[in-house]
């Protein structure tokens, strides 16, 4: 029960009682009311002071292109497209027994614990996870059939103890959850791709052979000094479920403005002259670059990019131009990496990481 809705339903038990009795509840008394409400709403039944600890999988599900939409489509259809996707998603969490924190916007946070009767509820997070992209997938089909843009999910999944209870004062109290696999949760959406459900090690464990998921790969998160562990899931093998592929999501990418020095290759041969240009967004996979000098799609490059915040000269990388465009003045090119050592492999997606989470790179 949000506080719109409290307000409403102290509301009308006030008209309630003024029936009955003649009279409406004292200000003090319906501030009494509202906190008993709020007690009911929280589970909380006991009125208890303080928080309680309990064991607690979140899901964080952020939609993706909402930004470019929101600059391309009226605010009303903007609002429609996104609350049409808000009831998918709220479906898709109460089908599987989840309860919505809050929604943020175009995100939306649930958790998931242990209900007498009720399945484990790390499997109940996963299979959410699994659901909630193959209900976007559904609606996308049918905007395109409306002629309509499609919007896509990330979902991040962590599991931990949080301590839960209600915040605030006799005037505002909300419900909450605080822990460090909240913040983990959600970190782990913000790396997640258009279509992808990521779930840290931890949680994966425990759903044991229920999922079928990635090899864990190492991620930088905000707060945490060492590197934690994710992997991609596929599916629920059980129930014949597999997340819908998407071809398009390669890693995330970051804006940036770095320059860097490239040869052209021609004919197996490098070129001895040095060219400049710089980079303007970067993935695990390739770079989006200004360059001075126009490359014909498919031109094959040798690159040197310096990325100062993990302290590591990419010397031996080589790429491929896969699409240009001309602006007022200078090329822009899209370009992706052909070959890249493992130490490069790892600096890039070290510094990637530290611009998505704001941290600094050991």
């Amino acid at each position: 029960m949000n506080e719109a809705e409290l307000i409403q339903t102290v509301q009308r038990l006030q008209g309630l009682i003024e029936s009955e009795t003649g009279h409406r509840l004292g200000a003090q008394a319906e501030i009494a009311m509202g906190k008993i409400l709020r007690q009911v709403a929280s589970g909380n039944m006991a009125g208890k002071e303080g928080f309680t600890s309990s064991d607690t999988t979140i899901l964080f599900a952020d939609l993706r292109g909402f930004t470019a939409i929101a600059a391309s489509y009226p605010p009303d259809a903007v609002l429609k497209l996104v609350n049409r996707c808000l009831i998918t998603m709220s479906e898709v969490v109460f089908r599987h027994q989840g309860t919505i924190d809050k929604f943020m916007g175009d995100a939306i946070m649930v958790l998931f614990t242990h209900h007498p009767g009720a399945e484990d509820p790390v499997r109940r997070a996963l299979h959410c996870g699994v659901d909630l992209q193959l209900a976007m997938d559904e609606l996308n089909q049918h905007y395109q059939s409306l002629g309509l843009p499609e919007l896509y999910l990330g979902v991040g999944i962590a599991t931990g103890p949080v301590l839960s209870g209600t915040m605030g004062s006799d005037f505002y109290t909300a419900f909450t959850v605080i822990g460090d696999d909240v913040n983990l949760a959600s970190r782990i959406e913000s790396y997640s791709l258009r279509g992808q459900v990521l779930a840290s090690e931890t949680t994966c464990a425990r759903a044991g052979n229920f999922v079928s998921a990635s090899e864990p790969e190492s991620v930088r998160i905000k707060g945490k000094l060492e590197p934690i562990q994710v992997r991609e899931i596929y599916g629920i093998p059980s129930h014949d479920k597999t997340v819908p592929r998407r071809e398009f999501r390669k890693s995330p990418r970051v804006k940036v403005s770095v320059p860097f020095s490239y040869q052209l290759i021609e004919g197996d041969v490098l070129s001895p002259q040095v060219l400049r240009g710089t980079v303007l967004d970067i993935g695990y996979f390739g770079i989006l670059a200004e360059l001075e000098h126009a490359c014909a799609p498919l031109t094959e490059l040798k690159l040197e990019i310096g990325l100062a915040p993990v302290g590591l000269h990419v010397a031996d990388a080589y790429g491929k131009v896969v699409k240009i465009a001309r602006g007022s003045r200078s090329f822009v090119c899209g370009i992706e990496f052909t070959s890249l050592g493992a130490d490069s492999s790892r600096a890039v997606r070290a510094f990637v990481q530290s611009l998505i989470q704001g941290v600094e790179p050991t």
